[in-house]
């Protein structure tokens, strides 16, 4: 391996780490909640699972699978706005996403 992609890869590994833990340690007790530095925090985990969404999602929407895909969101999203529980959702979208992959073939 090339020395620069491993000093690239500590240098990424060591600010993800960074930006996730010290959110977690910091005090914001004292930021007026309107303020620009809380309206960002707030912001980055939905962004966060937007991205990671769409960067996972992209692919599958390119092949067969659009159905399996489009059950798994279905269903997300049918049952977080009954439960409003994030947990119960994700649970429940992969087992959606899991039967439709079983039921379509799409594998």
């Amino acid at each position: 391996m090339r020395p620069e992609i491993l000093i690239i890869a500590l240098i990424v590994g060591g600010c993800t780490w960074a930006f996730r833990y010290f959110p977690t340690k910091a005090d914001l007790s004292s930021l007026p909640k309107d303020g620009l530095l809380a309206r960002f925090l707030a912001a980055t985990g939905p962004a966060a699972i937007a991205t990671l969404f769409v960067a996972s999602a992209l692919p599958m929407m390119r092949g067969s699978a659009n159905g399996v895909l489009l059950a798994g969101v279905a269903t997300v999203l049918a049952v977080f706005a009954a439960t409003r529980s994030v947990v119960l959702a994700t649970l429940a979208g992969s087992l959606g996403y899991g039967l439709a992959f079983w039921a379509l073939g799409a594998g």
